[in-house]
């Protein structure tokens, strides 16, 4: 039986003590030789061994390719929940590198010597199902809550997830009896027998049980790797098994792959000339054979997905036609990458599958496989930079996710100028962070996970916007890749009505794929938290508005308002930045904000702008749902507005308020500049909440009519009529034509979608 598994090469080293360095030079040695795998036995009450998680850790520093494995852990003596940590932290630290050998335990006098608890045969397998299934549930943190677990021998309650590991850790059981065998086929990725334990006939055997549990699980057989401890020595004039010149070993090995299944073979060797000897005249010549005569039987490989993985691809998708140079970073539902990637920020999603570009020419390869596969018709397609934007239009279901963190270079183009250019999936945060090195910000989103891509061809309503102006007033190039793969450049002599267009609707018109823009020089600045009591809402929010308007522009207020309390007032946060260092000028600007309300709480700091906008933990995406907001732009806050917002805070339909402060530069740029055309607004203003019919009441009656624009990226409402909130009738009517021009098919339509004119199209 050939499961069609890759052929690879192991060692298994002794981990001595005497000399300690001998195990790691022979792992490195292994590594230059170009093993595939390095392995290790593991026996902590040998005193004449060094630890081997020790020794494990201490090679994923000294080695770069080898991948790294006990060769089986000793489970007894070696707690679950804790060695799922441990082999997910070596894991993270080797960039994947990883692999978990397990056995049930052996040597019983030696581990209760130890402290272990001594187990039956019987016991030991069902200690083992128990601690794959802890070890399993560590390593998933896409479920919620903590693990529990009440097992005969091992137990969790509660215990916290994570961290989750780089790759889709394999766990290769060591097992010879029937219990242990059906197990694997059950739990197991791989088999991992020694050679010199098996009786003939035994393989076969082994993997008949495998394959027979395997398929009563639901699992396709190839899902379980078959590796193998071999011994042996290289001799002039063959003899028993693997006692020959190398060529008896070529033989021996092709038909224990061929015939047997086997597909890794791991030679146990503490000696560097038959090592090198192994892997320079017999592994070279074993995958020589085993690929002809694969070739001849038509034998098909086996896939990296699970049978289940591949039950979850959209049947709208020809996945075997995704180009060549984007299938080995594509990611499938059911991949151990997908979880990371499937959700945004705030709204769930299982597309069929995530393109992962690693460059301009790569995106419009993806453009041209998704426009085949039905884009933009009968197939989603979502662009996404880093998945922040609230709108979470930057996932889908069953559909097509170009994803462009891969894209994240940040140079300085122009030191005299501040001119940098910064590629569409970074994230806001890491460019503070580079841009702080040279004493520059540029006026970005409120959270460093922010995508760069979204936010600049939004707008971006950010913490020096009064000062700064919008992101994209910081913007003097685009390069954009357009529905039809072609990659352009757009600035104000280069495509300007693109260059227009992409400052504000950009996301309707192609994808950006880098931005040329001119930093501000930023210091230290002030950065305060005051909490109010805003039980008189109407009030508060009227002197709030008169206040911020009032300010300099150098001071840029932002407001929340959560849900309310039960018997609690109701308590305003404002969160305040003044681009100023000096303590008193800070406190100075701030006094004004002070004595709007009563104050129940404040904190006022120097940072930077960077340590700003670092306010949050980062991770993958866990959105769920759709998310529920509703926007407007707005002009003053005049009493009228004040009693309309407080009484939209009254009706209880939101859980989370806030007021953006706008005005200042924002207003400075001509409303005809940009795509972004409201700038006479001096409040953005959204609200969050969990029913959608409760808060589209509250919101229609009682603060749209006040409304002078509309902010896309905070919007979630699909019905009509948004389009013409966010754009005036001119602006809009130049977007659609622009639209005709550079995406006819309307590819980009899985958004606020922006209709191309009909009678410009040819």
């Amino acid at each position: 039986m050939d499961y069609g598994h890759e052929i690879e090469f192991g060692v298994f080293i002794t981990p001595t003590n005497a000399p300690a360095e001998q195990p790691v030079r022979l792992a490195q040695l292994a590594e230059r030789l170009g093993y595939d795998l390095a392995t290790f036995q593991d026996h902590p009450y040998q005193p004449a061994f060094l630890d081997t998680w020790t020794l494990l850790s201490y090679l994923g520093a000294a080695t770069e390719r080898i991948r790294l494995a006990p060769n089986v852990a000793n489970l007894p003596l070696r707690q679950p929940a804790v060695l799922a940590r441990s082999a997910a932290s070596l894991d993270l630290l080797t960039g994947g590198r990883f692999e978990l050998g397990l056995g049930s335990g052996g040597f019983w006098d030696a581990i209760a010597a130890m402290g272990g608890e001594r187990l039956t045969p019987g016991q030991g397998v069902d200690a083992l199902a128990e601690a794959i299934a802890i070890i399993r549930g560590i390593w998933d943190t896409t479920e919620r809550g903590g693990l529990r677990l009440d097992g005969e021998h091992h137990r969790v309650a509660g215990a916290k997830r994570g961290p989750r590991p780089a790759h889709r850790l394999p766990i290769h059981i060591g097992a010879y009896k029937p219990r242990m065998l059906r197990l694997t086929g059950r739990l197991g990725d791989g088999w991992l027998p020694s050679l010199g334990y098996l009786q003939p006939g035994d393989l076969a055997r082994g993997n008949a049980a495998i394959d027979a549990a395997a398929e009563k699980a639901g699992r396709d057989l190839r899902e379980v790797k078959r590796l193998l401890n071999i011994g042996g020595a290289f001799r002039d004039v063959a003899g028993g098994p693997l006692q020959g010149p190398p060529s008896q070993w070529e033989r021996e090995l092709t038909e224990l792959a061929l015939e047997d299944g086997m597909s890794t073979f791991i030679v146990m060797a503490d000696d560097p000339a038959l090592m090198q000897r192994f892997i320079e005249e017999v592994a070279p010549a074993v995958r020589a054979a085993v690929a002809a005569e694969r070739g001849e039987r038509g034998t098909e490989p086996a896939g990296s997905l699970p049978a289940a993985a591949l039950r979850l691809r959209s049947e709208a998708l020809d996945y075997a036609s995704i180009p060549a140079s984007l299938t080995a970073t594509a990611v499938e539902p059911g991949s151990w990458e997908y979880p990371e990637l499937q959700n945004t920020y705030l709204r769930g999603g299982a597309p069929g599958v995530v393109l992962r570009p690693t460059s301009a020419a790569q995106v419009g390869e993806a453009l041209a496989w998704a426009r085949e596969q039905g884009a933009g018709e009968r197939v989603p397609l979502s662009i996404r930079s880093a998945g922040h934007g609230i709108s979470g239009r930057s996932t889908n279901d069953g559909g097509i996710v170009i994803e462009l963190s891969a894209l994240d270079r940040i140079d300085v183009v122009d030191a005299s100028r501040r001119l940098v250019r910064i590629g569409a999936g970074a994230t806001w945060g890491r460019v503070a962070t580079v841009l702080d090195e040279h004493g520059w910000a540029i006026s970005s989103g409120d959270y460093r996970g922010v995508g760069v891509g979204g936010l600049a061809t939004a707008g971006g309503v950010g913490f020096l916007g009064r000062e700064h102006g919008l992101t994209i007033d910081h913007i003097e190039a685009v390069e954009v890749v357009l529905a039809d793969g072609s990659l352009v450049r757009a600035s104000r002599d280069e495509r300007p009505e693109l260059y227009w267009g992409m400052r504000g609707a950009g996301g309707n018109l192609g994808v950006a794929v880098a931005f040329e823009m001119v930093a501000r020089p930023v210091g230290e600045i002030g950065f305060a938290q005051l909490a109010f009591d805003a039980s008189e809402t109407a009030d508060f929010l009227e002197r709030f508005g008169a206040v911020t308007e009032a300010s300099d522009r150098i001071v840029t207020p932002f407001l929340l308002l959560g849900g309310d309390r039960p018997r609690q007032p109701r308590i305003a946060q404002a969160m305040i930045a003044v681009d100023a260092s000096d303590p008193e000028s800070i406190v100075g600007h701030l006094q004004a904000f002070a004595a709007i309300a009563p104050l129940v709480g404040q904190q006022v700091v120097r940072s930077s702008y960077a340590g700003v906008i670092d306010n949050a933990p980062g991770g993958a995406h866990r959105g769920q749902g759709e998310p529920t907001t509703r926007s407007v732009l707005i002009g003053s806050i005049t009493p009228e507005v004040a009693r309309a917002l407080a009484r939209f805070l009254d009706a209880g339909a939101h859980y989370f308020f806030q007021i953006r402060a706008m005005g200042g530069a924002i207003a400075d740029v001509p409303a005809d500049a940009t795509a972004f055309a409201h700038r006479d607004a001096k409040f953005s203003v959204i609200a969050f909440g969990a029913d959608r019919t409760r808060l589209d009441a509250a919101w229609d009656t009682l603060v749209a009519p006040h409304a002078t624009g509309l902010y896309l990226s905070f919007e979630t409402d699909q019905r009509p009529g948004r389009l013409e909130d966010a754009f005036p009738p001119a602006t809009l009517a130049r977007l659609r034509a622009l639209k005709a021009e550079v995406d006819p098919d309307n590819l980009f339509r899985d958004n606020f979608n922006i209709a191309p004119a009909p009678s410009l199209i040819e």
